[in-house]
Formats: structure tokens, sequence, C-alpha cells
């Protein structure tokens, strides 16, 4: 959906959905989350995407392969084509791929369990139109190279994004409301907000509300600050927002699993930050301040990863 509405330049809720509307994608994406959870995989990796060339007839006329929103999907993911013209990669494997693998390329070194394939019914001289599976083992070793090099082919730099700041000033609001506001907001789909206490004129105390939020975000954040709260009017503008790479990732502690994010600069470590809620919970549980469990956890990340 997201990958529609920004090629049709309109909002989330507005998008109309054609191919991946059909029942047939309907059931390959639900049979796909369905055997996805059965195999219990923990790492997904996958090939370079082999989009095919040439055109195709979709809802909006002739587009050249892959379409626009097959492509928007496929955003940092390593594509190539060859002679073989077609679709090869549809918007629903293109969406069911970049949901769940975060390495691409070649097979990486493990032990081979199983293998499951699919075939489809289009023919291809000298191409096997066929889709395959390994379920398997990396070893140790092989893991952590994998990991590296998928850390180490990820843009270390600062990401730029281009967002919007919604701004309204109240001077004639409870806090209770401006609480239920904030609350709202995130449900929606806010990337941030926050209060800020200003004076306004007659020098009476009053709170500025800023909204942060996707460009899909802006109609029904706005209409969020109308509706629920005493103003005549926002501010809307564009602003551009570096960010450093993120990740999640689960250690294993002398207090249990501890997950944590990461963030990087220049392809090295510069934040390390333990869940919250599962430090609160373990200091409950053993007597310990939030500051030393934080410090032993984040001194076994430095053990494990040796600060890569």
């Amino acid at each position: 959906a997201a990958a529609e509405a920004k090629v049709h330049g309109t909002e989330i809720e507005k998008v109309h959905f054609h191919e991946v509307g059909a029942m047939d994608a309907i059931i390959d994406v639900v049979g796909a989350c369905v055997g996805f959870e059965i195999l219990g995989v923990e790492k997904y990796i996958c090939s370079k995407i082999h989009t095919g060339s040439g055109f195709i007839e979709i809802a909006h006329g002739k587009y050249a392969i892959p379409p626009p929103a097959v492509a928007e999907l496929l955003k940092e993911i390593p594509i190539y084509s060859t002679e073989i013209e077609g679709e090869l990669i549809t918007p629903t494997g293109a969406a069911i791929i970049s949901t769940l693998c975060d390495e691409y390329g070649s097979l990486p070194e493990m032990t081979i369990e199983k293998t499951g394939y699919g075939a489809g019914t289009r023919e291809y001289e000298n191409f096997p139109n066929t889709l395959r599976i390994f379920l398997g083992a990396i070893s140790p070793q092989s893991h952590r190279d994998a990991v590296t090099q998928a850390s180490n082919a990820k843009d270390q730099r600062p990401k730029t994004e281009n967002l919007i700041l919604i701004e309204t000033n109240l001077d004639d609001v409870s806090p209770e409301i401006l609480g239920h506001v904030m609350e709202r907001a995130f449900e929606i789909g806010a990337l941030d907000c926050w209060f800020t206490p200003i004076q306004m004129k007659k020098n009476r105390p009053a709170t500025m509300i800023s909204v942060l939020c996707e460009e899909e975000k802006k109609n029904i954040l706005s209409e969020l600050l109308f509706l629920e709260t005493t103003t005549l009017g926002v501010r809307i503008c564009q602003i551009e927002r570096n960010c450093l790479p993120r990740e999640e990732q689960v250690i294993e502690t002398e207090f249990g699993e501890v997950s944590l994010k990461i963030a990087r600069f220049g392809g090295k470590v510069v934040n390390v930050k333990p869940e919250f809620d599962s430090i609160s919970k373990i200091s409950r549980e053993t007597g310990l301040s939030i500051a030393e469990i934080t410090s032993r956890v984040v001194q076994k990340f430095k053990e494990i990863t040796k600060g890569n």
C-alpha cells in the first residue's frame, strides 16, 4: 500500500489495489505467511532479484518491467535483468521478499536440511521457470561473516528523509486532551510528537503541539488536531531529517535474552541501547538498578561483537 501510494502521489487510505487485490494474490500472501511461520526460519537470505525485461500490461496501461510499484518495493535491493522477456518478479513476490529478507547475494556456507521447488506455467527457452528454497543451518562462523558482510553492505552514512512537520499553538486545552492527542498521533502513525511550553498573546501560558510524520500521514494527522483540539489552523512545512542507520539485535546475557537497538556511523557502532521494558523487568526481578543492568548488557554486547 505504501509503494502504491507513493507512485500514485496519494495517501495509503486512498490506494485502490488492482492485481494484488485479486484472490490468488491474497492466497499467495497468506499461504506464504503460514508457511514461513510453520518453518520457524530465523533468517532469510535471497539471491539477487531477476526482474525480467520488456513491457507488461497492467491496470494503468503498458509499463516497462519492473512496473512502478514493484520498482518501489525493490528499492535498495540488488536486481538484474537478462534477455529473458516477461515479468519474473510480481508485486506480491516483491512485497514478500522485501519484507522478509535483509541479505541478498550468493548462497552462504550452510548445511542443507530440505529443499523445495515451485514451477510456473510459462515456458522460457533455456531458462527454468522455477522458484527454489533451501532450508538449512548456517555455521556459527559463516553466520558471523554473513552478518558482517550485510552490515558493511548497508549504507552507514546518516540517511536523509523528507518529512512533514505539523504544528499548532493552543492556550485553552486541558492536559488530558493533550495526552489523548499524543497517544492518538502515535497510533495513527506519527514518527514523533512533542509539546513545547510557550507564551501567547496577553502573556497567556500555552502549549505548542508538534507532530512529525511522513507525507501520506499529513492529512489524517491534521484532521486529528482539528477534531480533538480547539485549533483553527495548523502550520505545515517540509523538513529533512538525518538518521543514523539502526538495527535491532537480541543477545544472550546473564539475565537471559535482551533486545538491543544499535546505531552505526561510518560502519562503527556509536550507540547501543537495551530495550527499556526488558531492563525494567530484569530490575524488578533481580533488585539491581537500571544503570547496573544496562552497563552489564552493553559490556556483553561488546564482548560478543568486539565492537562491530
